[in-house]
């Protein structure tokens, strides 16, 4: 076990990654099909293909999840993943012609770095030329290069985001696991202490971003966001044997861990994402109440993994820095 979203059987991840222009993307390849889910619950999501993974619609498996950075213009990095996996013939089987199926959503990185270079159909081919069953670089890399979190008393108040992953072993052989690039309105909080590990800063350090949307001490000068600048995106997946209608329920269970970690979540200024994959390799019973609550723990830990491996970058602080120059008192 990697403590990676690797350890679920058939899944490969790549990033592409910008330093110059802190963007990016992720891809989480399942070229043997893996049935899909999703739940958005952010109020300013950008996605591709995510009617699709109802469970009314007709197609059964998707083939590769892209987390991007870039907002809306991002998205064009889709096209690269579904080159990449028509060039190996994978794909759903429409009378000779194989369509990869390739759902994705964005973040918004375009206020760090460079606003006019996003990831394009290029950048999501290298991802998957960079996809690895093994295990899986974190922090400030691929879909979480350009993430940053605590954003609510403005960008200098910000603190570096990141991708993160993890994993855990159910009874049986079925694992559950998760990848989420972090990119929050919000606070990072440690779910066991409620302690703040990279949020909103002060000069006296964290001042607490769900306090302050309530009106707290820093209430006052808050500034307004613009919708759609923030999210926190993502993937869980299990070797489980679920239907669609069950991929759907891991999805939305597995908000319960982004909830956890990151306060306030869900906001009408957040995109949160959520994708299910179950590549249904294993053949061990399971409860889909099981899976979903794994799934919450797994992205929690995704989270926390992934403000902590983060490095400074276009001027915002990563927490491993502040901690190391001593600018961290709450």
């Amino acid at each position: 076990m990697l403590d990676a979203i690797t350890d679920v059987p058939g899944l490969r991840v790549g990033h592409y990654t910008d330093l110059d222009a802190a963007t990016g993307c992720t891809v989480v390849l399942c070229e043997s099909g893996a049935v899909g889910g999703v739940d958005v619950r952010g109020s300013a999501p950008g996605t591709r293909e995510t009617d699709l993974l109802r469970p009314t619609a007709l197609v059964q498996q998707v083939h590769g999840v892209l987390l991007t950075g870039g907002s809306a213009f991002g998205l064009d990095a889709a096209t690269g993943v579904v080159r990449y996996l028509e060039e190996r013939g994978v794909g759903y089987d429409a009378r000779g012609v194989r369509v990869p199926i390739v759902p994705a959503a964005v973040l918004f990185d375009l206020g760090i770095g460079s606003a006019r270079i996003r990831p394009n159909a290029d950048a999501g081919y290298r991802a998957c030329l960079a996809a690895t069953d093994g295990s899986v670089a974190q922090g400030s890399v691929g879909a979480g290069t350009g993430a940053t979190v605590g954003k609510l008393l403005g960008r200098e108040g910000a603190t570096k985001g990141g991708i993160g992953t993890a994993s855990l072993a159910l009874p049986g052989d079925v694992v559950v696991a998760a990848i989420v690039a972090v990119n929050a309105l919000g606070d990072v909080v440690d779910p066991e202490s409620g302690r703040v590990v990279a949020g909103a800063r002060g000069p006296d350090g964290f001042v607490g971003a769900a306090r302050a949307i309530l009106g707290g001490p820093a209430g006052p000068s808050r500034r307004d966001v613009p919708p759609g600048t923030n999210t926190t995106i993502g993937v869980v997946a299990t070797n489980a044997r679920l239907t669609k209608d069950a991929a759907n329920k891991v999805a939305q269970m597995a908000h319960d861990g982004l909830a956890l970690a990151v306060r306030p979540s869900h906001t009408m200024h957040d995109g949160d994402t959520l994708f299910a994959l179950a590549t249904g390799t294993s053949s061990a019973p399971f409860d889909v109440s099981v899976v979903g609550a794994a799934a919450a723990e797994v992205v929690a830990r995704a989270i926390l993994r992934a403000v902590a491996k983060a490095t400074s970058l276009a001027g915002i602080p990563a927490v491993r820095d502040l901690t190391a120059e001593g600018r961290l008192t709450g």
